[in-house]
């Protein structure tokens, strides 16, 4: 799978960009990165977000069939899953769908949730998804992502800038490589990111994270991961807001 964001729409980390950054790719505009995925990911299904916010790709080609690729839209609403939740049965429950409700309906609906009522924060509902995942969910209507991975990294997850500080999300590697050059990392375990909050542990969502630069092989310096800062404490108090609120506000 893959997503590009326009920095306007996901704004990265300032440690995730590397000052080597040796690609000349414009991952949103020129659209040859979306190209490249296609070539190497045959039927790939592209999809653009319009408006220049960027777009997505994916392809069921030679998946593993432990970590199925899903994608769906609703109202606007359009998500990237790969892999599976195991407690399916009670979040369908929960969020009153039915019974041919899959894993990427399950993330929208609770976005939709999370968006529309806000009852609890974006963290407890990412840690309530048990299963080996990683999605990426763009909102049309208020150009906002949510994107996170589980606990364990389970599912190959990565992230980058291009050369116009645009993010690029896969679980292909080498496509990451090829439009970030070494701003190239992995997707932090345990976070999840969300355009107007950034990049949150979902475990310890009351700590700050901590960039831990990366080295290549070649002893350069290339980008970031990112730790839990156990010294460092957001407030605990969550704001009062009205039915109507843009959940993503509330840490």
């Amino acid at each position: 799978m893959l997503a590009i964001f326009d920095k306007n729409v996901a704004k990265s980390p300032e440690e995730l960009k590397s000052p080597h950054t040796d690609s000349s790719v414009s991952a949103v505009k020129d659209g040859s990165l979306v190209k490249h995925f296609s070539s190497v990911h045959p039927s790939t299904i592209n999809i653009n977000l319009g408006g220049g916010s960027g777009s997505m790709a994916y392809s069921t080609d030679k998946q593993n069939p432990l970590l199925p690729r899903l994608f769906g839209v609703v109202d606007d609403i359009f998500c990237l899953f790969q892999g599976h939740i195991e407690n399916i049965a009670t979040l369908k429950q929960q969020y009153g769908l039915n019974k041919t409700a899959n894993e990427v309906i399950i993330v929208i609906e609770a976005y939709r949730t999370l968006r529309d009522r806000g009852p609890y924060p974006a963290n407890q509902v990412v840690r309530d998804l048990h299963g080996k995942f990683a999605f990426v969910l763009f909102d049309s209507s208020n150009k906002s992502t949510f994107i996170a991975c589980d606990a364990d990294g389970s599912v190959p997850f990565f992230w980058g800038t291009d050369s116009e500080e645009n993010v690029v999300l896969s679980d292909d590697a080498e496509v990451v490589k090829t439009a970030c050059g070494k701003s190239f990392a992995p997707f932090p375990k345990a976070c999840f990111f969300t355009t107007s909050g950034g990049l949150r542990s979902f475990e310890h969502p009351l700590n700050e994270l901590k960039a831990m630069p990366r080295v290549d092989s070649s002893g350069e310096v290339c980008g970031a991961t990112f730790k839990v800062d156990a010294e460092s404490k957001k407030e605990a108090g969550m704001p009062r807001v009205g039915s109507a609120a843009n959940w993503s506000s509330h840490y």
